[in-house]
């Protein structure tokens, strides 16, 4: 069975590189499922949840506003942030949220704000992946 090479990479690493047999992520227009010899397409990618298929198995990936680049036998997710869903921690995520909103409620520059608000949605990812897949 063709497989496609998944490769998330933020400007801090390279979060994940595996060959996989689907990739769903989130589109700022809705969800995209690949398969392997997808039609190319260029798509930016809104902050949500990846979901990387191997062998009967699922990956997890919070993901945080970027790119994707799709080729017939590879994907490319160029994002600002990546955890795995494995890899959140809570109550740190549930704690820069709390001070995001925080922050928020402050006097900011455009800069500042954009900043915290970057912070919040980063959070508030995280903590929607790592909630939805509690068992």
């Amino acid at each position: 069975m063709a497989t496609l090479k998944l490769e998330i990479v933020t400007p801090e690493a390279k979060v994940y590189s595996e060959d996989v047999d689907m990739v769903t992520l989130p589109g700022v227009e809705g969800l995209l499922g690949i398969y392997p010899l997808h039609v190319p397409l260029m798509t930016q990618v809104a902050a949500g949840e990846v979901i990387a298929k191997k062998a009967g198995q699922e990956l997890f990936l919070a993901v945080g506003e970027g790119f994707a680049e799709v080729s017939q036998e590879r994907v490319a997710i160029l994002t600002d942030m990546a955890i795995k869903a494995d890899d959140i921690d809570e109550a740190r995520a549930e704690e820069a949220k709390k001070r995001a909103e925080a922050r928020l409620q402050e006097k900011l520059s455009d800069e500042e704000a954009a900043t915290v608000q970057s912070a919040l949605l980063h959070s508030l990812t995280q903590l929607s992946v790592k909630r939805r897949r509690r068992v």
